[in-house]
């Protein structure tokens, strides 16, 4: 679980500091910022049952190269590292070359990771059956669309912090 004593992910990777309008208008709402900071630790909590904490970490990363969000890429690429997680894999992530991972139940979680962000309008039952045809659960394909979808809130987030940033910067 992540331990950010002074501020959470968003903060520190956007540079927010009390000193800040952005965070200062953030804050707010502490209990959405609780709330959001809370769910990806309990989202990337190692104890977390079902899905590896490398498999989360590499949809995570995904996910965030296709919106794209180059701070929260290389966030979730830089745990992958700390955790000692495959190389190959990782690259064939980021040229999004899925097909070469050699891992059928990663590929499948991917692929689902793909049609969720680029085409949610294709996610229909076909490609969710992909996933138990791969080897996932039930209760991990409920943690693989919440992460997802998690993520996916992350960067928008992100986003619009980084909007509200630049609009403080420019006053």
């Amino acid at each position: 679980m992540l331990n950010q004593s002074t501020s959470d992910t968003l903060d520190r990777l956007l540079g927010l500091s009390p000193q800040s309008q952005t965070y200062v208008t953030r804050r707010e709402r502490e209990k959405v910022v609780a709330a959001t900071q809370g769910s990806e630790d309990g989202l990337f909590d190692p104890a977390l049952p079902g899905l590896s904490e490398v498999d989360r970490l590499y949809v995570a990363l995904y996910a965030c190269l296709l919106t794209p969000s180059p701070e929260l890429a290389a966030e979730y690429e830089s745990r992958l590292t700390k955790l000692d997680a495959n190389s190959q894999t990782i690259n064939c992530i980021q040229k999004s070359e899925i097909q070469h991972i050699g891992n059928d139940r990663l590929e499948a979680m991917l692929n689902f990771a793909h049609t969720l962000i680029t085409k949610p309008i294709n996610a229909d039952k076909m490609v969710l059956s992909a996933l138990p045809k791969a080897g996932l659960s039930t209760p991990e394909v409920v943690t693989l669309a919440q992460l997802i979808s998690f993520v996916s809130y992350q960067v928008r987030l992100a986003a619009g912090l980084r909007a509200m940033q630049a609009l403080e910067l420019s006053l």
